[in-house]
């Protein structure tokens, strides 16, 4: 394998170690710890993995949390209330509906609910407006891509200037880390389902963020010799060798991508530990944000 790999587990628990020393700093200055407040709806085993990882995160850094659980039979209005009672928290600084919520319940109108303020996870229509608008800032970028664009600066790799392709559109990943690498002055590329020639389009491009959710649909002929890889997607495949009877990849071809990329994100412990420090990352500088707001007030 040529690629050095970015070790998305390392980095993130840096950042973890990062954000623990300036909690402890808000608690000094201000008396208060963050507040992160986790709305799970239904009893999906994944989602309550998630939910379970994203508690124990915040108790390494010194965020508190809050959470609530309701049951699949709950009504789209049960949701909103809850949203609306940590909306008028002044203990909670960020507030996280783990998705999907189940059917009956317009994920959008429960998203739209949650305050800009405590937008933690980025998908607040101002929020993706301002990321997209020249000269203005979102209080908040979603956490996965905005993980990407911090793999790809702490290993190094130059992003003014070059060329990068993002391979998916979705509202969550592709659209944002393209409007991220914009803002870092690359020359980006979003290849979709409908774009002719994406091996070739990819191909050219110094950066790759791959996010399309197919397991390895970017081959080795998709990179560039010397580019940069970070691979968002996570596919189970069947393998009978394996213990299981599956095992993760990709939406990168790892094998024939290590051999021709500079570097490249492993999956599983790529971008997916960044995931979840950015969304730490996202709520202590809500809370830092608020603090000051009170004292100013």
């Amino acid at each position: 394998m040529a690629a050095q790999l970015i070790d998305g587990k390392a980095i993130a628990e840096q950042i973890r170690q990062e954000l623990k020393a300036e909690v402890d700093v808000l608690k000094q200055k201000y008396g208060k710890a963050p507040g992160l407040a986790v709305v799970l709806v239904g009893e999906r085993k994944d989602s309550q993995t998630y939910v379970r990882n994203k508690k124990k995160a915040c108790d390494e850094v010194g965020i508190v949390s809050f959470g609530t659980d309701l049951p699949e039979t709950a009504s789209e209005e049960e949701v909103l209330q809850v949203v609306a009672a940590y909306n008028a928290d002044p203990a909670v600084h960020g507030i996280l509906v783990q998705l999907p919520l189940p059917r009956g319940i317009d994920e959008q109108r429960v998203l739209d609910a949650i305050s800009i303020e405590k937008d933690v996870d980025g998908f607040h229509p101002l929020n993706i407006g301002r990321l997209a608008m020249r000269g203005r800032d979102p209080l908040f970028v979603p956490c996965t891509p905005k993980g990407c664009l911090e793999l790809l600066k702490r290993s190094g790799v130059q992003l003014s200037g070059k060329k990068a392709a993002v391979v998916g559109r979705s509202n969550i990943v592709g659209m944002p880390a393209a409007l991220l690498l914009q803002r870092e002055d690359a020359t980006v590329t979003v290849i979709h389902s409908r774009t002719p020639d994406a091996q070739r389009i990819c191909a050219e491009a110094d950066i790759i963020i791959a996010a399309c959710g197919k397991a390895e649909m970017v081959g080795g002929d998709w990179i560039k010799p010397g580019a940069a890889v970070i691979d968002v997607g996570i596919n189970a495949v069947d393998d009978p060798n394996a213990k299981r009877g599956y095992r993760l990849v990709g939406d990168v071809n790892f094998a024939e991508a290590a051999e021709k990329a500079a570097k490249i994100t492993p999956v599983p412990g790529g971008v997916g530990p960044m995931t979840i420090a950015m969304l730490l990352r996202n709520c202590v500088d809500g809370a830092a944000r608020s603090f000051e707001a009170e004292v100013s007030a």
